[in-house]
């Protein structure tokens, strides 16, 4: 079930440099008005680190709705990437974020505001990430920190960082999912036009993730295809017969255009979809595994095992892994 939280305030820090796609992905997913969403959604607020003016990059000014003490109000405060791995952070500012996460507020970072997290101890002993080049630099920051690679994000409870850029709209949504259930996230992703959920173990860099133009304008009419009958059988030679190519061409195509492999990909897309048909519906999970193509129930509940570290029935209540 959604998580009770004592207020819905999000406060959203901003300082000199501050960097502008990490702010607008709190801004997007807490701080827009959703009145389809009732009225218990995020009350977003914007709090200085220092005295302004404030420019984020870009060369965008910024303004604020009060200071650090618009911390102390919040249920949840978001740190952006900071303005540098090596840049120090005010004291003021780390006091805050300790006194915040002291009476239970949440404090997630975006990107490089891990770098700030750590500067205020709250990695210490914990689970944390960031983006990928900036690993090294957090793991001297942050030495008492158990720093994960190449995931999206981790959620430690009341601590909670993301890995580089995008990763943030991920872990954001983790947080709509968790407090308002998987429908009210699946509506602010709908509004984003972005997967609805990507689970925070997925890696941060895939080897080709875009396909090239020739190889993804003739397979993916293939696999807009597969995508509709998920509940039938596929397998190599089929795949690779209706793209009238022999298994072996198929299958060096099919991974230079995904970046995977076509048992890879139809797992992912069996998932994707059993996902949606738990978070949209009510229906049993013997249909749910028939419809995805995954045969049993069983087999649907190891790959989830595997795959998100839940179960069906746990995922359909909201009850996800951190």
């Amino acid at each position: 079930m959604p998580i009770a939280l004592p207020d819905r305030r999000v406060v959203a820090l901003a300082y000199d440099g501050l960097c502008t796609f990490e702010f607008g992905i709190a801004v997007e997913v807490f701080g827009l008005e959703r009145p389809e969403m009732g009225p218990d959604w995020y009350r977003f607020t914007v709090a200085g680190v220092e005295a302004g003016p404030l420019r984020a990059t870009g060369g965008i000014r910024i303004a604020v709705d009060g200071g650090l003490d618009l911390v102390a109000e919040a249920g949840t405060v978001v740190v952006p990437g900071w303005r540098g791995a090596d840049a120090p952070v005010p004291e003021a500012l780390c006091a805050a974020l300790r006194a915040a996460a002291g009476r239970g507020a949440r404090v997630i970072s975006l990107c490089s505001g891990a770098f700030v997290l750590a500067a205020a101890g709250l990695l210490s002993g914990r689970r944390a990430t960031t983006h990928w080049r900036y690993f090294d630099a957090l793991a001297q920051a942050a030495p008492d920190a158990v720093l994960v690679p190449d995931v999206l994000y981790v959620d430690e409870g009341t601590v909670l960082t993301a890995a580089g850029s995008a990763a943030g709209i991920d872990l954001c949504l983790h947080l709509v999912r968790r407090d308002f259930g998987p429908e009210a996230a699946n509506r602010v992703a709908h509004r984003l036009v972005v997967p609805p959920h990507r689970e925070g173990s997925q890696k941060q860099r895939v080897a080709r993730p875009v396909p090239t133009a020739r190889e993804g304008a003739r397979l993916s009419p293939l696999l807009d295809r597969v995508r509709t009958r998920l509940d039938r059988p596929h397998t190599l030679a089929t795949l690779a017969a209706e793209a009238g190519m022999s298994p072996r061409t198929f299958l060096r195509r099919f991974r230079a255009a995904t970046g995977t492999t076509p048992a890879a990909w139809l797992l992912a897309e069996r998932l994707a979809s059993a996902r949606f048909l738990l978070e949209t519906g009510a229906r049993p999970i013997d249909d749910i595994a028939a419809a995805c193509g995954f045969g049993s129930a069983a087999t649907l509940r190891h790959h989830f095992r595997t795959r998100l570290g839940t179960s069906p029935a746990r995922y359909r209540a909201g009850q996800l892994p951190a």
